[in-house]
């Protein structure tokens, strides 16, 4: 049995793989990887992989093992990075898979030599205090017989101009001319825009490949990936004074057309474009009026130049800075909190 899903995303592979290329050559000599874990941020890990592939990216980075193994058939496993590292439970199936472990704890360097060992990455924490180990934690002994492939570390405040990211880059060389590693990785989609000292031999964009833009220097560059739209499920006319959606928040003006249409927080997206997000047909453009339900959202369509009806989609605005700025959600929130009520359509 099938049904037509009444919300949708648009998703423009012309526009996933400019902005991929976008990144490769602001990394200059660098390699250029691409971060595809929460399902490509929500995107569609299955989709993304083969087209960022197709386009010249060899090295992908995942979270969970989960996430390896839903596109190891995809890619060769050994350029499946899992950056959430590896524990003793993890070892067959790890091993099954292929892909390839990124140790952040001694434990886990334990685990892993116990395991049979082989080619590894291996996480710094610089700052961030998140995952990885400290320059007090690694010593050559503790490292002995590891296969480092990539020594990485990740940047905490790269999309703002602090100190933290000078900070950050010194620990990295003090670290690099200790640890002996193939290839050295800091840089995500902001630590690009930051400049050539922070992209060393391989980079790691992910917001940016989807859409984002995480500084200003990028805002040129990058084009919206995704488009979702929704279908109007009924439309009716309001007087004046006329309270719409959950307590009442916006009351209208005037004589009002209202359209309801199919999408809501479920769906991601949130209640922060309550009374602030807009939707587009054709030229028009038309506010969100009221609450965000769970399933619905109200617009008010009285100045449509088209005479919209039942079944009619409209396109929610969601440029992801701007729909960041309207909702005060972030970008990486708008973009992986993508529902699975959509359905999903690559042009």
């Amino acid at each position: 049995m099938s049904f037509t899903a009444p919300s949708r995303l648009r998703l423009d592979s012309s526009a996933l793989i400019a902005n991929w290329k976008t990144m490769a050559r602001m990394s200059g000599a660098a390699a250029t990887g691409a971060a595809v874990k929460a399902d490509a941020y929500g995107l569609g890990a299955c989709e993304v992989v083969p087209r960022l592939w197709e386009a010249g990216c060899r090295d992908f980075f995942v979270a969970h093992w989960s996430e390896a193994a839903a596109i190891a058939k995809l890619v060769p496993p050994g350029n499946i990075a899992v950056l959430n590292g590896i524990s003793s439970n993890d070892m067959a199936a790890a091993q099954e898979i292929g892909a390839i472990p990124v140790l952040n704890t001694a434990k886990q360097i334990s685990a892993w030599k116990a395991g049979g060992g082989g080619r590894c990455h291996l996480m710094l924490d610089s700052g961030i205090n998140r995952l990885g180990l400290g320059l007090d934690q690694i010593d050559a002994q503790s490292l002995e017989g590891l296969e480092i492939d990539i020594l990485m570390s990740h940047l905490a405040s790269a999309d703002e101009d602090v100190d933290q990211n000078h900070r950050q880059l010194a620990m990295f060389h003090q670290a690099g001319q200790s640890i002996s590693a193939r290839r050295k990785s800091l840089a995500n989609s902001a630590g690009i825009a930051l400049g050539k000292d922070y992209c060393f031999d391989l980079t790691r964009p992910g917001l940016a490949v989807y859409g984002g833009v995480p500084r200003n220097e990028l805002s040129p560059e990058i084009k919206q990936v995704v488009w979702p739209e929704a279908r109007i499920l009924q439309i009716r006319q309001l007087d004046e004074g006329s309270p719409v959606g959950y307590n009442a928040t916006y009351t209208t003006r005037e004589c009002s057309v209202l359209a309801t249409i199919s999408v809501g927080y479920a769906d991601g997206y949130f209640r922060g474009f309550s009374n602030t997000g807009f939707c587009r047909f054709g030229v028009d453009r038309f506010p969100v009026v009221g609450r965000v339900s769970m399933d619905l959202v109200t617009v008010d369509i009285s100045n449509s130049s088209s005479q919209l009806a039942e079944g009619d989609w409209l396109a929610m605005e969601f440029e992801l800075s701007g729909a960041a700025a309207a909702s005060g959600i972030s970008q990486y929130e708008l973009l992986t909190g993508l529902g699975r009520r959509y359905s999903r359509h690559w042009i």
